[in-house]
């Protein structure tokens, strides 16, 4: 058996997403994410580079078009800026799900970013991940040891019936996989979104 490896901001960061208790939500899809915030700046701006670093290289020629496509919209009028403005962001947004292997579901409401996500954001900002790390590291050892204590606890009574073996064994496979999908997360990744 490998032994695990130990705690890095790199591995914290591949934590985050499975330890925190956390809503499923890509932050890449909501209108307070980067690829949202980044596409309204380079729409104000009227500079599409800045949002090409969100889509595949054989995408940049639909979302050069989209983008010219909603600018010349956007002189008619605030109602037609404001639709082509979104028809942009819809199509930016769902070619960079795309190109993550993830479905398109529309534009998420904001205030909806997983505190990992926010974390991990943060801790590019400031140029350190120690906080980041620290609160997934102390995240995954509470898991850890309160999936032990339970199995541990029950393992003591698991020979008195059926039943006790039974609520034993489920805590044990819910201790075991734990740690197991640690593991494997920690030696291979996760590019799952």
């Amino acid at each position: 058996m490998k032994p695990i490896e130990t705690l890095t901001a790199t591995g914290a960061a591949l934590l985050a997403a499975a330890i925190l208790p956390l809503s499923l939500n890509a932050h890449c899809d909501a209108w307070d994410g980067p690829v949202i915030q980044e596409a309204q700046q380079a729409l104000r701006d009227g500079n599409v580079d800045p949002t090409l670093k969100w889509v595949p290289p054989e995408a940049e020629d639909e979302i050069k078009t989209a983008f010219d496509r909603t600018l010349k919209v956007s002189e008619a009028g605030e109602e037609s800026r404001e639709l082509a403005e979104v028809w942009f962001l819809e199509t930016l947004v769902r070619i960079h799900r795309e190109g993550e292997g993830a479905s398109y579901r529309g534009l998420q409401p904001a205030g909806q970013i997983d505190p990992a996500v926010e974390l991990a954001d943060r801790a590019l900002e400031i140029g350190s991940a120690d906080e980041l790390a620290e609160q997934i590291s102390e995240a995954v050892a509470r898991r850890i040891l309160n999936r032990f204590d339970k199995a541990a606890e029950l393992r003591q009574s698991a020979a008195a019936s059926t039943d006790a073996g039974r609520e034993f064994v489920e805590a044990y496979v819910d201790y075991v996989h734990f740690v197991e999908e640690i593991h494997h997360l920690l030696q291979h990744g996760s590019h799952s979104h």
